[in-house]
């Protein structure tokens, strides 16, 4: 069973003192981020919801440094990453990786400086590179941001005594994202690659794959084959991830390429690490069918808004989150986009 170790001044010597956890028992805290070692030196990253991170990341402890997958959201986000990241290690960071390019994912890589190597596929580094605070992907998430804080601030008016504690700590934690989301100044990645680079860092192994297109044109899965782990950033998630920029109708053969990695445990970039491999058979599924029944009311002339009210894929619910197979508009018409050729 895991124990929870939270990193406050009087307790951090003791923390560091790993001998006295297992790896894969140590669970290290801060006010912002929580860092649980799956293997020796191998940590998976999730906020704790002090502060608007929006994604995973991974972190590799090496002899040489440490190297980094993924960014968060904002800079602001990235700093207490970083700053998390010195509270399990006095290695210099020497190495980032983006999964993808998505704002939730690579924006918050302008925190690393320039001394630190931002690595990526040539497609994420392609959509970096051109004007990506104009993505759809970024712009909607930044309007709905500023939406929620104006909400929050209304519902405060009529809160309860009881309610106003926590109302107003969710406002403070999101008008601090909304500030920080007006410093970014995204950082494409300085080195690429196009199907695979690896990584011989103190010993360890470290590979990063393009198995192909999915949940964007550029998705990279980093593989440690010595700890049999696998962080897959949003192209396999605990169920089918959004569709939005990506390639339904070929992610199901990408998938399979992932298959063929020997791995037992599945980190996301969202949601918590799984070691249950049939999942992705699932999701592969749901692929197929999306894709079909999508290219079939395309072919009919039905419009992408009457489409996605037509769409019932409900009972891949027995099998995945219910959440997770329904379809939204964005969706469909990225699918449109696909089928008609127009999609980048």
């Amino acid at each position: 069973m895991s124990r929870s170790i939270r990193t406050v001044p009087g307790v951090l010597a003791a923390v560091l003192l790993a001998g006295s956890l297992a790896a894969g028992e140590q669970v290290i805290e801060t006010e912002t981020h929580r860092f649980e070692e799956v293997a020796e030196g191998v940590y998976f990253v999730s906020g704790t919801g002090a502060m608007v991170t929006r994604s995973n990341a991974m972190v590799v402890v090496t002899e040489e440094g440490v190297l980094v997958v993924d960014s968060h959201i904002t800079p602001a986000a990235g700093r207490a990453l970083i700053e998390g990241i010195g509270r399990i290690t006095d290695k210099p960071i020497r190495t980032l990786v983006n999964t993808h390019f998505h704002y939730d994912h690579a924006h918050g890589n302008q925190a690393f400086g320039p001394g630190v190597r931002v690595v990526g596929h040539e497609y994420t580094r392609h959509k970096m590179t051109t004007a990506p605070l104009e993505e759809h992907t970024f712009k909607g998430s930044s309007e709905r941001d500023k939406q929620a804080l104006e909400e929050m601030r209304a519902a405060l008016e009529t809160a309860s005594d009881a309610e106003r504690e926590a109302l107003e700590m969710q406002i403070s934690i999101q008008a601090a994202h909304v500030e920080s989301t007006a410093e970014i100044d995204p950082v494409p990645p300085d080195t690429t690659l196009a199907e695979k680079m690896t990584f011989f860092r103190g010993g360890r192994e470290i590979q990063l794959h393009f198995l192909g297109r999915a949940h964007t044109g550029g998705d990279v899965v980093v593989y440690l084959p010595a700890e049999r782990l696998v962080f897959t950033g949003d192209m396999m998630l605990g169920g089918p991830p959004w569709p939005g920029d990506g390639w339904v109708n070929e992610w199901p053969t990408t998938l399979e390429r992932l298959k063929q990695l020997d791995f037992d445990l599945i980190l996301p970039g969202h949601g918590p690490y799984f070691r249950d491999r049939e999942l992705i058979d699932h999701v592969q599924a749901f692929h197929r069918e999306l894709w079909e029944v999508v290219s079939a009311l395309h072919t009919k002339g039905v419009s992408a808004e009457d489409a996605v009210e037509r769409i019932d894929l409900s009972h891949h619910a027995k099998n995945l989150p219910p959440a997770r197979v329904r379809v939204d508009l964005r969706g469909v018409q990225r699918m449109y986009m696909v089928l008609d050729g127009t999609a980048e």
